[in-house]
């Protein structure tokens, strides 16, 4: 690791995930206009959810993305993408955020228990069970999800898949207005866009 990457992954002049949450028309073509707003300022996007909101016709976008203070600039720039209902950086808010986990592992009769072992401990759940592998759904932050999936690398993680962060404010405020027109939105018929 060289290089001002190396340095700010390392912790030195590190730079501040950024957690971001949109709401968007429900449209094809979205995702992909967001998304290279980000690419175009050099952002990497660490993790991506998407899916419906509470409003039909809109869907609720949550990016965590490497960024220092201009992530502001590309906020304000896709605040005003006509897709782009509403969007906000929560980053220095009071929230609750979630990541979904599914961890197989090998395992065989000396070791399967010792892993549902491990999966209890982080109040996961066992999904699935073959005679050569074992299935882990855990629900947490990014640091408990992170520290169960270091264990069980002990045990041969044969596939590991991760929602990414979703989020919301704490308490009764809500990440985006509601609008008192009740404007309507069109999801696109049998299309899933994202």
């Amino acid at each position: 690791m060289n290089g001002p990457s190396a340095q700010m992954r390392s912790g030195f002049g590190k730079i501040r995930p950024h957690t971001i949450i949109a709401l968007v028309e429900d449209r094809p073509g979205v995702l992909n206009r967001i998304a290279s707003k980000w690419r175009q300022r050099g952002f990497n996007i660490e993790s991506l959810a998407v899916g419906h909101s509470e409003k039909p016709g809109l869907s609720r976008m949550t990016f965590v993305v490497d960024a220092d203070t201009n992530a502001e600039q590309v906020v304000r720039q896709l605040d005003k993408l006509i897709d782009v209902v509403h969007i906000r950086d929560v980053s220095h808010e009071d929230i609750v955020s979630r990541e979904l986990a599914m961890v197989k592992v090998k395992a065989d009769r000396e070791t399967r228990s010792h892993i549902i072992d491990i999966a209890e401990v982080f109040k996961a759940e066992v999904v699935d069970v073959e005679p050569d592998s074992i299935i882990i759904e855990a629900t947490g932050d990014e640091n408990h999800i992170d520290s169960l999936v270091n264990l069980l690398r002990d045990y041969e993680i044969i596939e590991l898949v991760r929602t990414g962060r979703v989020a919301m404010l704490r308490g009764p405020e809500v990440s985006h207005p509601h609008e008192e027109d009740d404007e309507q939105y069109e999801r696109a018929p049998g299309i899933h866009t994202w």
